[in-house]
């Protein structure tokens, strides 16, 4: 396919109030055939906003866009899928009980007479199929059984199915295994030699310099930046990104190890973790690596008490406490989970039920409430820890993914645990918020508490870990102080049989 010249996606003067919050101020993008844009900022720089518009979810205030010169004003994301545009966003949206081949046709379906023709949609998803490597799986088979990778491809290829002009990837790799991220860019780049034009979403400068060609930076819903990665170092984009000089990624905080917290041993789960022994001090952050499926989330759940524990015991300061979260709060637990959408907070509820739910019973009395003390509880942790938000009454599915890690991790501050369990707590959040939650988690250690940080970012757990252990298969294959490991034998362990 010849690549054409002129732009495929422009717009300019993009413009969008809430209220009295500008998250839009005058912003452009332009887009050629061929051609991957990083779009970087801020979680809350209005990068959510701007691709929203783009794929037909909310209208602007002012501006315009243009779809292959031709004026670009969706009614909604159904009428953007039908002009070209598809987002594939960081939460998949797959219909898991539809078939593959329902899937692929959502919203775009064949039909002859009223009914649907299977034969002419087989022949439309054919190419795409091949391409992306989904024709070793039955057209029949429930989306559910699929893997998360996998599911993944089955959205790409329906942008191909129905012919898109502009594909959008909205942090594509935050829940993949490091092979299926570089499948992902393997299609990336043959979207980008079909002459598509993509743009890709993420807060990781090692992907966006490895796939994108050019970058435009928002910072305060406004443009600040923009032009050629190869000639913008990263410290010119972080500045560009966050308005200031980042002094230090991982901020180092001084701390020493204690006496010890937490022993487990021989703990054993339903399937996993199997026969894990692990001592934790206070004063200490200790590091889980490994790759998805390890058993480094099972571990912390049966540690946590969500998940049943079929033997071995887990002791806090000689304690045995009961294997449910009720008791493992009490006894000093907090955990973060990986899934804060669904798991790790409730989205439709306030920042100050979420903050304090931990210990809801400080604030009630003859079972009511105190929401004056409630909320001034909550205010005095979001200036701690910098929460963007309105107030504490704000809902939850209102803050950027940023400012809701922040509440999470309040609420496990604010509970007063002594070990905290922090599952990717830095997945899908932007520079500045990582390099606050590592301090955090170094204040946290000086304190004297304990952390445990499980991540698939060898980067972080080398640079923030007093000691780093290796999980395969459920087992707990080796731990050392970090200084002792290389990212290379980090993997090595971690593939290990």
């Amino acid at each position: 396919m010849s690549i054409s010249t002129s732009s495929i996606l422009s717009m300019s003067g993009i413009t969008k109030r809430f209220g009295a919050t500008i998250a839009l101020d005058d912003v452009a993008i332009d887009v050629q055939p061929g051609q991957v844009l990083a779009l970087i900022g801020e979680n809350g720089a209005g990068k959510s906003t701007l691709m929203r518009i783009l794929s037909g979810s909310i209208k602007p205030d002012s501006g315009q866009m243009c779809l292959e010169q031709q004026a670009y004003e969706p009614a909604d994301p159904h009428s953007a899928r039908l002009a070209g545009v598809s987002m594939i966003y960081q939460e998949l949206t797959i219909a898991p009980d539809l078939s593959l081949e329902d899937n692929l046709m959502l919203g775009c379906e064949s039909s002859r007479f009223g009914l649907l023709d299977r034969k002419a949609q087989r022949e439309r998803m054919q190419e795409a199929l091949r391409l992306l490597g989904l024709d070793q799986f039955p057209l029949t088979i429930p989306a559910r059984l699929l893997s998360p990778a996998s599911q993944q491809l089955v959205e790409i290829a329906r942008a191909l199915v129905n012919q898109s002009k502009i594909v959008i990837f909205d942090e594509p790799t935050s829940s993949l295994t490091s092979e299926d991220v570089q499948q992902l860019f393997k299609v990336i780049r043959i979207l980008k030699e079909r002459g598509l034009g993509l743009v890709y979403i993420s807060h990781f400068l090692e992907e966006i310099r490895e796939l994108c060609d050019d970058y435009v930076i928002l910072r305060d819903g406004q443009s600040v930046g923009a032009g050629k990665l190869d000639e913008a170092s990263d410290d010119q984009i972080v500045h560009l990104m966050i308005g200031r000089e980042l002094d230090e990624l991982f901020p180092t905080v001084p701390h020493e190890q204690g006496e010890l917290l937490v022993d487990l041993t021989n703990l054993t789960g339903s399937e996993k973790p199997v026969d894990v022994s692990l001592q934790i001090r206070r004063g200490e952050i200790v590091g889980l690596a490994g790759l998805v499926g390890a058993g480094r989330t099972e571990l912390a759940r049966c540690l946590y008490g969500l998940d049943p524990v079929k033997s071995g015991t887990v002791k806090i300061e000689e304690i045995q406490p009961a294997p449910n979260p009720r008791a493992r709060i009490r006894a000093g637990m907090g955990m973060v989970s990986e899934d804060r959408k669904t798991e790790g907070l409730a989205q439709n509820r306030s920042i100050a039920d979420n903050l304090t739910l931990s210990r809801l019973e400080d604030y009630a009395r003859f079972g009511v409430v105190n929401l004056t003390s409630q909320k001034k509880s909550a205010r005095e942790w979001m200036n701690r820890l910098n929460v963007k938000a309105e107030s504490p009454e704000q809902t939850i599915q209102a803050l950027s993914g940023g400012n809701q890690q922040k509440v999470a991790i309040a609420r496990v501050l604010h509970q007063q645990a002594d070990l905290l369990i922090l599952d990717e707590p830095t997945r899908g959040i932007d520079v500045r918020t990582k390099s606050e939650i590592y301090r955090l988690m170094g204040e946290c250690a000086a304190q004297g508490k304990a952390v445990l940080f499980i991540s698939s970012y060898l980067p972080e757990l080398q640079a923030v870990c007093d000691r780093i252990g290796v999980m395969a298969r459920g087992r707990l294959k080796e731990i050392r102080p970090t200084e002792e490991w290389t990212a290379a034998e980090i993997m090595r362990v971690a593939i290990s049989k």
